[in-house]
């Protein structure tokens, strides 16, 4: 009998690449920094987009998103500081606040807008773009204000505080789960000194995104505003080590597979999709969107 431990899979995800994210503004000006860029949509699959925000200036982040439209996938938004108002073409209204989230399935079409409720003081937080397989491009959207109390979370033995926004963390359930995609996305808070490992499925894409302080992972050092490409090398576990107090997102999915056809805030599957949404658009589809429960 071989009693040779088994070598061929590595036993944490090594980081393929660390991203360092561009520096561009959307919206009304609103200054960001874009993480996940289109170049990596095939790369980390099912994930379209990560925007992160960390603004004092309120000149960076005053003009906000107003009325913009969406279809084909999903929008998560997840505030560490500052007021965001949403409204939307159903009549749908939420504010998000420091520590909160919302959920938005854009699905058949969608107009909405995000303005800061907030003349002063820091707006940071992140937007992610999730796919939908071409099977539920064309959903009836779907929209969920997810408050902070919510969002369920625990703290490790080694003092590390975990947020669970979507999928499973150390057999705690998060605040969302979504089919087909199986996301998983969670915000962890590490001590100086500490050490997290994170479950991810065998043939899931995933990142880490380090937004305070450094972390290391298997080896590489991940510093501030910096995300790192995990590799999909068939490890089922992530393991950050923190040698100074540090904050980080983990985010992984299930690839779907298919073509991605983006233009702007639409992402279908084929150049004529995105002509057909755009004819909707123009002829005021959107405008009368029914929204359900998420």
């Amino acid at each position: 009998m071989n009693t040779q431990p088994d070598r061929s899979t590595p036993a944490f995800r090594a980081v393929e690449r660390l991203v360092r994210g561009v520096a561009t503004s959307d919206g009304a000006g609103v200054r960001l920094t874009r993480v996940l860029t289109q170049d990596l949509q095939r790369r980390l699959d099912p994930f379209l987009m990560l925007d992160a925000f960390r603004n004092e200036n309120p000149d960076d982040y005053i003009g906000g998103f107003p009325d913009h439209p969406h279809r084909g996938f999903e929008t998560v938004t997840y505030m560490l500081a500052g007021r965001m108002r949403h409204r939307d073409s159903a009549g749908n209204e939420g504010l998000l606040g420091p520590g909160g989230a919302q959920w938005m399935t854009a699905g058949s079409g969608l107009i909405h807008s995000e303005l800061p409720e907030q003349e002063a003081g820091l707006m940071e937080g992140f937007q992610l773009w999730l796919n939908l397989p071409a099977a539920d491009k064309m959903v009836a959207p779907s929209y969920r204000d997810i408050p902070p109390d919510s969002i369920p979370e625990f703290t490790t033995p080694a003092g590390v505080r975990v947020r669970v926004l979507a999928g499973a963390s150390h057999g705690v359930d998060g605040a969302v789960q979504r089919p087909h995609t199986e996301p998983l996305y969670i915000d962890v808070h590490l001590p100086a000194g500490s050490r997290f490992v994170q479950a991810i499925a065998p043939g899931h894409n995933a990142f880490a995104y380090t937004y305070r302080g450094q972390v290391d992972i298997a080896g590489t050092a991940v510093a501030d505003r910096h995300m790192a490409i995990l590799a999909n090398d068939g490890a089922g576990e992530v393991c950050l080590d923190a040698p100074e107090a540090a904050r980080v997102l983990i985010i992984a999915g299930r690839p779907l597979n298919e073509p991605i056809a983006q233009y702007g805030p639409f992402v279908m599957n084929t150049g004529e999709q995105i002509q057909q949404t755009l004819r909707d658009y123009q002829a005021g589809k959107f405008e009368a969107a029914v929204v359900q429960s998420l």
